[in-house]
């Protein structure tokens, strides 16, 4: 069975989400037999490529309210990661992802993409790192198991665009508006960070579905 997940590296629930599906998964009887592959999907594509902004900066544009709600916003989304285990700063660099995507492109062609999305996660969310710049790319794809002068000249050159835009596309034709979503074998949907037991029917759902089986 495989399941794909459209999502992107700066989104928030993207984390949570992530981290309940992955513990639903940890707990499903055929986890061995799942593939899971995350495609592209831009928040905000017209954002500015070097991270200038922060995410409480853009968040306090984008919805009209003053910086101190915004830092509230972060704060209950931190709670609920936090929850999940996860390590979260509330100010972290925000910039645009195209780059990021395509250098994940690159990971899931050479066997590493789990690997390496965890990794970006973890520099933007639990380090808040510059993750928008190519020295801060490079290192943190080479530590996820990528080689370093790959990964320089797909950031030098357009590599990988094309398969960018075609995840995008395809979201598109699954009326995606929002991620994370989830697809299960192409048949099942679920969109938004939910709950590890939501994610876990979602599994046996599917996997009944794809074996023939009803389930009960």
């Amino acid at each position: 069975m495989r399941v794909d997940i459209w999502s992107d590296v700066v989104c928030p629930w993207c984390y949570v989400g992530k981290a309940r599906f992955e513990t639903a998964l940890r707990g499903f009887e055929h986890r061995d037999e799942v593939e899971v592959v995350f495609r592209s999907f831009e928040l905000d594509p017209g954002a500015d490529s070097a991270g200038h902004e922060t995410n409480l900066e853009m968040i306090s544009k984008k919805f009209g309210m003053p910086m101190a709600q915004a830092r509230q916003m972060e704060e209950r989304v931190a709670g609920l990661a936090r929850a999940e285990g996860l390590q979260y700063q509330l100010e972290r660099p925000n910039g645009n992802t195209f780059d990021l995507h395509r250098v994940l492109q690159l990971g899931r062609e050479k066997g590493v993409q789990g690997t390496l999305i965890d990794a970006i996660y973890r520099a933007n969310f639990a380090e808040a790192r510059q993750i928008f710049s190519p020295e801060v790319i490079t290192e943190v794809a080479a530590q996820a198991g990528l080689d370093a002068v790959e990964v320089s000249k797909v950031l030098d050159t357009d590599e990988y665009a094309d398969a960018v835009r075609a995840d995008e596309r395809e979201a598109g034709q699954l009326n995606v508006s929002g991620v994370p979503f989830f697809v299960f074998d192409m048949a099942l949907g679920v969109s938004g960070a939910q709950s590890t037991e939501v994610f876990g029917q979602a599994l046996s759902q599917a996997w009944d579905r794809g074996t023939g089986k009803t389930s009960s």
